[in-house]
């Protein structure tokens, strides 16, 4: 959420903003609104003074029939405050909506697009794996080491269903550990944190998820929702919080099971790991003073570490700066990191790399405390340290053997206690 005085004074960058994101949103609509909350409010607030002044009043007159005409008076006012205040009441819930609504400005350096397709490379990593053998995909490879069941996975969760066996969990179980140490001994100022994944409204709400993402998220029968990334408790836990001028950046790794319904994904990657309604995340979170070079720097420090891990499973990868089509209402500026899938034959989506300025942290009322001592929102900034299953795909691809059996990445060997996954007899892998 922006600041109200902020969109009235740049009415013509919210309109560019809206139309660089390819949202529909109406900003004249907005100002109107907030001059009719503004009326009613300075009308309510004098008629209440007037009030007050009429019960003073009554208070020192002593002639009784002076008095019945002051009550009868101030009856008619508190009459009209209640009827203005039922109006303003509508009028808030109207603003609210359209505040709710009204997009982050894009840095200038994000270019211009509809979608994805029109995302731009800034940068590749390692060499793309030439095979002297056809590659399998990721689903022919597993099944055959015995590493997963989409069969069962779909008639215990449904569609997407998976569940991770033998050699497939334990690479799972690998990668947590790996992420963890990286975190623990090469980044030591992030704080872990393990968070909930079932939250309530207004933690969404708070870190721009919902209005607009609600049809790709999860709700119970409560009304709570389930989170599709560890951001959303991370972030959350640190609402209507002040920080001192010396407490940030506030770093934090925080993990936790997520869910995305992937509305409007039915007839995308519907085989495999992929697109899955259910995966354990890492999630960096960042939440640093208001200062714009400083949300650049741990951004790009975000987008480092990402790069870091990818590096040590010697993994080939790109980042995307996305365009504008393809930001969401709160992003000023992200990256995707896409690691190269052999089977596809080209990058596919790992990590997204974000920063918000204060847009999260209005929402959410996170402040801290300047140099000045002024109270003021901090920013906030995110990515992906790590989401499996996912990373799977591109794992087994990429150092698939030609005799089916898949190398495990160095650095993941001594969690796996081996180098070589290979076929295991029926009787291990049932």
């Amino acid at each position: 959420m922006l600041d109200i005085k902020f969109i009235r004074d740049n009415k013509e960058l919210i309109d560019l903003a809206a139309k660089k994101k390819r949202v529909k949103f109406d900003v004249a609509e907005l100002i109107k609104v907030d001059d009719k909350r503004k009326e009613l409010l300075t009308s309510v607030e004098a008629k209440r003074a007037e009030q007050n002044a009429m019960s003073e009043k009554i208070v020192r007159e002593s002639n009784p029939d002076a008095r019945g005409q002051i009550i009868a008076e101030m009856k008619m006012v508190k009459e009209a405050v209640a009827k203005e205040d039922e109006e303003l009441k509508e009028v808030m819930k109207t603003w609210q909506g359209l505040m709710l609504q009204c997009p982050n400005v894009p840095d200038i350096s994000v270019p211009e697009g509809d979608d994805d397709t029109a995302n731009v490379e800034t940068s590749a990593w390692g060499e793309i794996p030439k095979f002297d053998f056809t590659p399998k995909d990721h689903v022919a490879l597993m099944e055959d080491l015995g590493m997963i069941d989409l069969d069962a996975g779909t008639r215990i969760a449904g569609f997407r269903g998976y569940i991770l066996k033998n050699d497939g969990a334990l690479l799972d179980y690998a990668l947590w550990q790996f992420v963890m140490e990286f975190f623990r001994e090469k980044k030591k100022d992030y704080m872990p944190m393990l968070v909930p994944s079932l939250v309530r409204r207004e933690t969404l709400l708070g870190t721009g998820y919902l209005p607009q993402g609600e049809d790709d998220l999860y709700k119970t029968q409560d009304n709570d929702y389930l989170a599709g990334t560890a951001e959303v408790g991370a972030m959350s836990y640190y609402a209507d919080r002040v920080f001192g001028a010396d407490e940030l950046p506030k770093k934090i790794i925080a993990f936790s099971p997520a869910f995305r319904r992937e509305a409007g994904s039915h007839s995308k990657d519907v085989k495999g790991l992929y697109r899955v309604h259910e995966f354990m995340k890492f999630e960096q979170v960042i939440l640093c003073e208001a200062n714009h070079e400083t949300s650049v720097k741990h951004h790009e420090e975000l987008r480092q570490n990402a790069e870091e891990i990818l590096q040590a499973l010697k993994l080939p990868y790109h980042v995307v700066v996305n365009c504008g089509g393809d930001l969401g209402l709160g992003q000023v500026k992200k990256y995707d990191i896409e690691t190269w899938s052999p089977a596809a034959n080209k990058y596919r989506e790992t990590h997204s790399c974000s920063y918000f300025h204060d847009f999260q942290n209005r929402r959410l009322n996170i402040k801290y405390k300047d140099a000045e001592g002024k109270a003021r929102f901090a920013h906030s900034l995110n990515n992906t340290a790590l989401a499996t299953p996912r990373i799977l795909i591109q794992i087994v691809e990429n150092y698939q053997q030609a005799d089916g059996s898949i190398k495990v990445p160095e650095v993941l060997q001594k969690y796996m206690g081996k180098e070589v996954i290979v076929k295991q007899d029926k009787k291990s892998i049932a």
